[in-house]
């Protein structure tokens, strides 16, 4: 059977990481490329786990779409809380925020919303800063277009440089194909923090991990 996380015998039962791995909360100096798996490696959980080039345990999901459904967090492989995503109340379409660690109450460092302009097809979602939510067209930080239901997307900045990319993950020497719950995420030197890139996948799960788009 193909391997999706070699390294994943240093997460035990309790819930702890042995080892510590490399931090990546910074873009490196090259490309960062996780494997994204959409499973709990906790029992009777749902989430996401995301492992590095080495096999690393880079960051989980453990209490995705578990408990309050309005709010997830990410973590890092030892279960320090780095991004609280939050649905936003209140407003028109699919909006949510993203905070600093485990707090909601300062303000936040994202707004992320679902695409409503049915003349930008390609368009799925895009970001702007979290203090200033009150106009798209001039605040506008990162768009990403494509397709989620393909494992096809790719994160542009304000500069439209490539800044993260969605990838199937293909099997290696003929070997077992992965579905969609299994993919790949490149992120970009430089362009996005590699945080913020798995909070957008996380995002891009909720506006269209049913649909076909």
């Amino acid at each position: 059977m193909t391997k999706v996380y070699p390294n994943a015998s240093s997460f035990s039962g309790s819930g702890t990481i042995s080892e510590r791995p490399p931090k990546v909360l910074a873009a490196p100096e090259s490309e960062a490329i996780l494997t994204v798996w959409k499973k709990s490696l906790l029992f009777n959980c749902n989430g996401f786990t995301v492992f590095g080039s080495k096999g690393d345990l880079v960051f989980r999901v453990d209490n995705y779409m578990d408990g309050n459904k309005g709010e997830i967090l990410l973590m890092d492989a030892t279960g320090n809380p780095l991004l609280t995503i939050r649905r936003k109340k209140m407003s028109l379409g699919d909006s949510w925020l993203v905070y600093k660690g485990e707090s909601t109450s300062t303000n936040p460092l994202l707004c992320v919303r679902k695409s409503m302009n049915i003349l930008n097809n390609k368009c799925l979602a895009y970001v702007i800063p979290g203090d200033n939510t009150s106009n798209r067209s001039n605040n506008v930080v990162y768009e990403i277009e494509g397709s989620y239901s393909q494992r096809s997307c790719s994160v542009y900045d304000d500069r439209r440089r490539l800044a993260a990319e969605i990838k199937k993950k293909e099997a290696v020497n003929g070997g077992v194909a992965y579905g969609n719950d299994i993919f790949r995420l490149v992120v970009q030197p430089g362009h996005i923090r590699t945080d913020f890139a798995m909070a957008l996948v996380i995002l891009l799960d909720q506006m269209f991990g049913s649909s076909r788009r």
